[in-house]
This record gives C-alpha cells, structure tokens and sequence, in this order.
C-alpha cells in the first residue's frame, strides 16, 4: 500500500508530493547522518594514530633488542688460527679486559661400534631382550615378532631416548648395524643380551659381535696453561661471552683469542636510537595531541623520557644515556653531543657498549644492567598489556567506534520509519486534493452550462 501510494504521489493533485517528502526526508536525516560521520571520521584519526605510535614503539623496541640478540653491538671475538678454534660472541664479552691463549689437546668424541655384515636389514635376528646402558642409565630394548630385524632393533633403540643413535649402512655383501652415543667419556655406552634372548642376539652386543669403532673422550684443553675438560667441543662456560668451538687436536699449537670493539657500529647505534626515538615520540605526540582517549598517551610520552635519564647498567660513572652526550630538547626530542659521545668511549668503551650490551655475569643481571632495551622493552609491555595505556585507550575507541555505528544505524531506523509516515500522509493529502480538484471541476462545468443555458 505505501509503494502504491508513494508510487502515485503528485499525480493527483498535481503537485511533486514526492520531491517535497524527499526534501522534507533530507533534512530530518542528513543533519544526523553528517553529524555522525564526522564524529567517526575523528574517531578513526585517532585510532590511525594510535596505530602508528604503537607501529613504531614495537619497532623500535624490538629492532634494538634484534640488535643486542643478534651480537650486532657486542664485541667481536679474534682467533689466530681458525683451522684449529672457532669463537663467537655472547652476551657480556669485553674487549678491553679480554685475551688468551688456548692450546687444544684432544677433541670429544663419542663412542662408535659397528657389527658384522648381515645379509639382510629385513631377515629375523633373533628375538628377547637386551639391555642398553649410557652413562649409567640402563634402558631395556625389545626384539619381538613384530620388528625381528635389523631394522627392528635400530629402530627400537632410536626409540628408547638412551641417547644412542642407531644407523644400518650397506656394505659388501649386506648390511651393517651403526651405535653412537654422545660425546664425552661420561657418555660411553653398552649394549648386552639379556639371558632370555636368543643367542643370536649376542651379534649385536657391544662386548661380543660388535666392534668399537671409537672409544668416548672428553675435549682437553688449556687456557692460559689452566686445564680443562668437557664433554662437549662447543664450550660455552669458560670464557665470559664467549662460546669457543674445538674443531681440531693440535697439542703444542697456541692459539691467540682476544676481542674487538666495533666502535663504529656503537656511534652508529646511538644516532639511530635518537633518530628512531624522535620519530617514535612524534607519533605518540600526535596521538596525544588529539582531543578524546588518546590524550591519555601523555601517560606514555612520560615514561619514554625517563629513558635518558634511567640508570641501566651498574658502572659507577656511564650508566645511562645521558651520560654518553645524549640530553632531551626544549621540544621534547633527543639530540646527541657527539663531543661528549667521543669523550665517553675514549674514557670507557666498554661501558658506553654495556648501556646497549649488558654484561652478564655472576655479579651483573637483568635486575643490575638491564641494559636501554631492556628498560625500552618493558615500557614497551607495560603500554601494550592488559589495562597498559595503549591497550585502554585502543579498547576505548574500539568501543566508541561500535558506538557510533549502532548511533547510525537507529538513525537509518527512525529516519526510514519517517520517511514511510510521511509517504501515507501525502499521499493521503494528495488524494484528497486531487477529489477537491475533480469536485472544482465539475462545479466549474455546472456554472458555465448554467450560464449558458440562461443566455440562451
């Protein structure tokens, strides 16, 4: 009824019944729709800026923290000879207390054994039990119907989680059952059938048909004239942030590792940091600057400029960034005194590397020297986690952008339902209109053939 009616409208009285409901509709909803528009037009500037001030916190926290994982500012440990040592860095190696000579005498091996050749990985071996011992620790293995070959019993000991390594290889005229445990002469190994086993299995004991390929040793080596012995070639507890790699026994061969600082990189570093935390502070600036829930990031803008100030490290006199020439401006951004910068690392070197590569050690820990990102990473977390200010403020115009949309749509509701009174109204009004018009017609015919008439 109300499509006909809207259909037709105008079309009686001869007025535009359906421009004038179109504007009388225009101007109840336009107002409305505008208004919440522009409220979701500056709702969604804020939530772009917010995005972009996190955008750039979690970059710049996580690229300096890449940068210290990653040993790009540590010291670079020297070897004299790498065909014999390998060095890498880890956290808290220091370049100018650090230098030595190693002589490697003797590498880690692992124990290795071998059996005779059997014609078949496929063929029955033999079936029961036989007892698998590393390090003390004995771990039973079963040879049953179901896996009664070489196959079988390699597969069953890989299974075991002894810590021995079993392997077939072919060989002339068949195949051959490989052992190998781990590395050090703690870890040397037995393999033995148990006295319910068929005989057969004795083939694959290590003490009766297998042959020791290898016997389990330890890595022996000196530092500075001190001995050592590991289980492992990769040792990682001698050296304070070193790992050294043994690669080759060379007893009587000295080899020299030290250290180099990569000062450049550290120059480059600071500028960076300034340069990326200018940007960063600019974001959360202009989110800040907005009226609404973002200007609660001041709360953030806050925390970031303790950062020059904040001791990060436990050395007495360069502690933090301030120290090293870096100082905020009148602005609110960082600038850097490369004068001073200079002085810092001619002083100490170590210590202005330590504000971004924390030692660790037994006295120095992330409570101690946590090191800039550290302390970046946890204003970082404290801003994004649960009720963080990034988090509340994120949440907040979440919820006033779903706000807006419902405002919208019960405008969309009302303003259609409006629409629709004022269709069947005019419509109704156009109706009427048209049978005055037909009325007026009519009367107007009567009066002229009356008029007529009397003429006549």
């Amino acid at each position: 009824m109300v499509s006909s009616i809207a259909a037709s409208l105008g079309f009686g009285s001869g007025i535009d019944m359906k421009k004038l409901v179109e504007d009388l509709s225009a101007a109840s909803r336009d107002p409305k729709v505008a208004r919440i528009a522009s409220l979701n037009q500056q709702n969604q500037a804020r939530i772009s800026a917010l995005a972009q001030a996190r955008s750039n916190l979690d970059g710049f926290a996580d690229s300096l923290s890449q940068m210290v994982s990653d040993g790009t500012l540590r010291s670079t440990p020297t070897v004299s000879d790498q065909s014999i040592l390998g060095a890498t860095s880890r956290a808290g190696l220091s370049a100018d207390s650090f230098a030595a000579t190693v002589v490697v005498n003797q590498l880690a091996r692992a124990q290795t054994n071998y059996s005779g050749v059997v014609a078949s990985r496929t063929d029955a071996i033999g079936t029961g039990t036989m007892t698998l011992t590393v390090g003390g620790v004995a771990t039973t293995i079963t040879v049953g119907a179901g896996n009664n070959s070489l196959d079988g019993l390699a597969n069953s000991i890989n299974a075991s989680g002894a810590g021995v390594t079993a392997s077939i290889i072919a060989d002339e005229g068949g195949h051959r059952l490989i052992l190998k445990g781990p590395t050090g002469a703690a870890n040397a190994f037995t393999l033995t059938a148990d006295s319910d086993a068929d005989p057969a299995l004795a083939a694959f004991a290590t003490g009766g048909g297998m042959t020791q390929g290898q016997s389990a040793a330890n890595a022996e080596f000196t530092i500075d004239g001190i001995a050592f012995s590991r289980v492992s070639n990769i040792v990682d507890d001698v050296v304070p942030g070193m790992s050294l790699t043994l690669k080759k026994a060379a007893p009587g061969q000295p080899v020299d590792i030290g250290a180099n600082r990569p000062l450049d990189m550290i120059k480059q570093t600071v500028g960076d940091f300034v340069a990326v935390y200018n940007q960063l502070k600019k974001s959360v600036l202009a989110a800040s600057g907005m009226a609404g829930p973002t200007a609660s990031l001041r709360e953030l803008e806050r925390e970031l400029a303790t950062l020059v100030g904040q001791v990060v490290t436990s050395h007495p006199t360069i502690n933090k960034l301030s120290d090293i020439g870096v100082s905020t401006t009148k602005d609110g951004l960082l600038a850097v005194d490369e004068a001073k910068l200079a002085k810092a690392l001619e002083t100490d070197a170590g210590a202005v590397e330590a504000l971004f590569n924390p030692r660790r050690d037994g006295g120095r820990t992330e409570a101690t020297d946590p090191g800039i990102a550290f302390a970046l990473d946890a204003i970082r977390d404290r801003a994004v986690g649960n009720n963080g200010v990034i988090d509340r403020v994120s949440k907040s115009l979440a919820a006033r952008k779903d706000n807006l949309l419902g405002q919208l749509e019960t405008v969309e509701m009302r303003e259609s339902a409006y629409r629709a009174r004022l269709e069947k109204q005019y419509g109704s009004l156009d109706a009427k209109l048209a049978a005055f018009k037909a009325t007026q017609t009519y009367l107007e015919q009567q009066i002229k053939m009356w008029t007529n008439s009397r003429n006549d």
